[in-house]
């Protein structure tokens, strides 16, 4: 199957940002408030512009010169519906996760491998469920870590908005460990590998293909959370989430999904 990828634009300075959100010079087209079946505008015309924060392998990173992954494979899928290609853009997470990014017009959807809670569906509407996602701890191989419970008096790193981050919040006060938030996941590994943090807490499955790689670390527990990966649209943009909705369905259905599952995790999904 032929699948088309731009490379990922550079991240907006903070006050370009700002500019774009307090400017009233040119109308940005968000999506407007639409239904399901309604006319599907795009910020960009002839492109599906996806929100995303690099890296997060294997769901969005850069490969020679270009962005893939899984995220940008199922997101390829809408385009493809709707005879358009898509354009990733690298944005902050924080900007994603609290509905700034669709909401000044930067992109259509996000993408980011991004968990679908009662807080952000608050600023944003999600897709269907697409990926099953827990927590996981990953340390040094070799250490005394095993559980939450080995980290009292030590550093816990965390990403900045994520599930992990509220995780390892919650649980601090429990467990006698003091956090340190990355902006990254990849400043997040590294500072395990490194020795700056005793820990670091994510998404399991980022974790395990980042140990593939770097066999001097190691994941020593997960955290059955519930969680479930969705793409998000601006709020009310109706019309766009149900073709989303609607390719996922029919990716399932016929195959697709399965493939482009296992191209990035090397196994089909388990059976429901």
């Amino acid at each position: 199957m032929a699948r088309r990828f731009t490379r990922a634009l550079t991240l907006l300075p903070a006050f370009a940002l700002a500019v774009t959100a307090a400017s009233c010079a040119e109308e940005v087209n968000t999506g407007g408030d639409s239904e399901a079946g309604g006319e599907i505008t795009l910020v960009n015309e002839g492109k599906l512009t996806t929100c995303t924060h690099l890296p997060y392998k294997p769901f969005q990173f850069t490969e020679n010169g270009e962005t893939v992954g899984f995220d940008v494979d199922l997101v390829d899928l809408v385009a493809e519906e709707l005879g358009v290609e898509q354009e990733v853009f690298d944005t902050s997470f924080e900007s994603i996760e609290s509905g700034a990014a669709l909401d000044t017009g930067q992109c259509d959807l996000a993408a980011a491998g991004m968990t679908i809670t009662e807080a952000r569906q608050q600023v944003m509407d999600f897709s269907e469920g697409y990926y099953d996602a827990h927590q996981a701890l990953l340390v040094k191989k070799g250490s005394d870590i095993s559980d939450m419970s080995d980290l009292k008096g030590k550093v816990l790193g965390m990403q900045l908005g994520t599930t992990g981050e509220k995780y390892a919040e919650e649980h601090k006060e429990e467990f006698g460990y003091t956090t340190r938030q990355f902006e990254d996941l990849a400043l997040l590994q590294t500072a395990v590998k490194t020795g700056q943090v005793a820990a670091g807490i994510n998404d399991d499955s980022v974790l395990y293909d980042y140990v593939e790689n770097n066999p001097d670390v190691e994941i020593t527990t997960e955290f059955d959370t519930g969680e479930e990966y969705g793409i998000a649209v601006r709020k009310g943009n109706g019309a766009l989430l149900a073709k989303i909705n609607e390719v996922l369905d029919a990716a399932k259905d016929d195959g697709r999904y399965d493939e482009i599952y296992e191209k990035w995790f090397g196994q089909k999904p388990e059976s429901e």
